[in-house]
């Protein structure tokens, strides 16, 4: 099988998402390439969850409509995936609690005998379908090693009579080649920030962000990294501006409606020209919406947010490895133009899972150092826009920065002419930043780069893009920065392209909307706004049906 995926179910408190990152590291090591969407409501308790476990022989990004195997620890986990099971779709199941047709494993009687906790159940069914799937014990007890933090002899008991109550069905098949680390694209986020040098990191917790605070106070207890949690999103914005004027680089995490909160602070960052980065989780919305589902609704708020005009950079990673790449980027952006950087993700990316391939993180430039002159402008008019900036203390010179309309030296001022120039400035500052977008590879090009047909695509649907592209023979085009909106690289991208059809997590089509303010006209949006991604094969169905 060089593309097999598994789905695993149950309740809320089943560990339904650990068992499903379990399961990706054991296709990990039989040499798959593997991605994982995870599925749960917003309660506490109750409700169901699943993950949905894809390998493959190729890199992949996006899950599929059907299971090979169903691992079922309540009867929901069959109700309700009735259209991902096929004739050859093998089941287990907990005989105790499910009634199907399979492979049934009698989990109550196996925690019992060993004395362990409901949990563990997971780790029953996970050594069952290893003995299902062909993979041998010896892998399945170096996974536990690795992967599970606590009780590991237990779990690889019980995971031991799972494993020897099955037999095996569909052998998976293994491909002889490096085991990849497995990221999610917050963890990817979050090392992307550290590889940036980031010096605090502030939240909120918010779906689907969260993980980025829980993982980086993780790594705060071995790095010099401050992570703070504080009372609500606003003293999250102004917290990262206060560390921002102490010269720490820092930055937040938060949703939709969190950064509702945070846009009086976001336009201070603008007028006060202080560096930060807002990454900005994507989730169902309007209002509370459906906050543990995705969407691609956001990009208009991101590009306008704030009262007043002043510079920003909006980028949307597609993956893993662009998350990581661009966040570090991102940081380093914002530092030299001294503006707000969006990180622009939604849930799909940011709580999905992804085999990651070594990237690199290209270079950029660092922002002007202070000349010793005297007295010290803050914001000193320059060529480009940019003033030389000095954190205190700093002997000899008064640091102060102004939410008012000020001078070069953020004295408040309502003269006319001051108004104006300063405002040119920032202005000038938006022009250098658009000649650098310009340079960088803001728009990737992938898939059969002379087609006539083009998928037009950013954030996470990046990934099922590329596979329905390569199926039907098309050119896929991903903005990774989408404001400054990189024209030309964008116009040169549509090369030999005389049909363009965008497909969005939203029902208005807000990037369709985007490339039409460029004079550019998209022939068919596909959209879903359900707060569920694309699959491969519905996608691939409804490209079919306007092509």
């Amino acid at each position: 099988m060089k593309d097999v995926s598994i789905l695993i179910g149950g309740r809320a408190g089943d560990g339904i998402n650990s068992a499903g990152l379990i399961i990706a590291h054991l296709l990990n090591h039989t040499g798959y390439r593997v991605y994982i969407y995870f599925d749960y409501p917003s309660l506490i308790k109750g409700g169901h969850n699943f993950s949905i476990i894809r390998g493959s022989s190729e890199k992949i990004g996006a899950h599929r409509n059907r299971c090979d195997f169903l691992l079922a620890l309540n009867q929901d986990s069959v109700d309700l995936h009735g259209d991902l099971i096929t004739k050859n779709t093998a089941i287990v199941y907990d005989s105790g609690r499910v009634k199907t047709e399979g492979t049934g494993i009698p989990i109550s009687d196996i925690l019992k005998a060993e004395d362990a906790p409901p949990v563990m159940g997971n780790s029953i069914i996970i050594g069952a379908f290893a003995r299902t799937a062909g993979i041998d014990w010896e892998t399945v007890e170096s996974v536990f090693r690795a992967r599970i933090p606590k009780a590991v002899d237990k779990n690889l008991r019980v995971a031991r009579r799972g494993f020897d109550a099955a037999t095996e069905v569909r052998k998976i098949e293994f491909h002889e080649r490096e085991k990849l680390p497995i990221l999610t694209g917050n963890e990817a986020i979050g090392l992307g920030l550290l590889q940036g040098g980031l010096d605090a990191y502030i939240a909120y917790p918010m779906t689907p962000t969260s993980n980025i605070l829980h993982f980086l106070a993780e790594a705060a207890e071995d790095l010099p990294l401050t992570v703070v949690h504080p009372e609500n999103e606003i003293a999250v914005m102004f917290m990262a501006l206060g560390f921002a004027y102490a010269g720490k680089k820092a930055a937040v995490g938060t949703s939709g409606g969190g950064f509702c909160l945070m846009t009086e602070a976001f336009s201070l960052a603008g007028m006060a020209e202080l560096p930060v980065v807002v990454v900005m989780g994507q989730r169902t919305g309007p209002s509370t919406g459906v906050p543990t589902y995705t969407a691609q609704s956001d990009l208009h708020f991101m590009i306008h947010a704030g009262q007043g005009e002043f510079p920003r950079l909006v980028i949307a990673p597609g993956d893993a490895e662009q998350a990581y790449i661009w966040s570090s980027r991102g940081l380093a952006m914002a530092w030299k133009y001294q503006v707000p950087v969006i990180l622009l993700v939604d849930k799909t990316l940011c709580e999905g899972s992804y085999s990651f391939e070594q990237a690199t993180v290209p270079k950029t430039g660092l922002f002007p150092e202070w000349e010793q002159q005297s007295p010290y402008l803050r914001y000193a008019s320059t060529e480009n826009g940019i003033s030389p900036m000095i954190f205190p203390p700093s002997p000899g010179a008064v640091i102060k920065v102004n939410s008012y309309a000020h001078d070069q030296s953020g004295i408040t001022s309502e003269n006319a002419d001051t108004i104006r120039r300063m405002t040119d400035k920032r202005i000038k500052k938006e022009e250098c930043l658009k000649k650098e977008v310009d340079s960088l590879d803001a728009v990737v090009v992938e898939g059969r780069t002379d087609a006539p047909v083009a998928l037009l695509c950013w954030g996470s649907n990046r990934g099922v893009c590329r596979e329905v592209a390569k199926h039907l023979d098309m050119k896929v085009i991903q903005p990774i920065i989408l404001w400054p909106f990189p024209e030309p690289a964008f116009r040169e991208a549509l090369n030999g392209v005389n049909r363009i059809i965008s497909v969005e997590d939203s029902s208005c089509g807000q990037i369709s909307m985007l490339v039409a303010r460029y004079g550019i006209k998209i022939h068919n949006d596909i959209l879903r706004y359900d707060g569920r991604p694309f699959t491969v094969e519905e996608l691939e169905e409804r490209v079919r049906e306007v092509i």
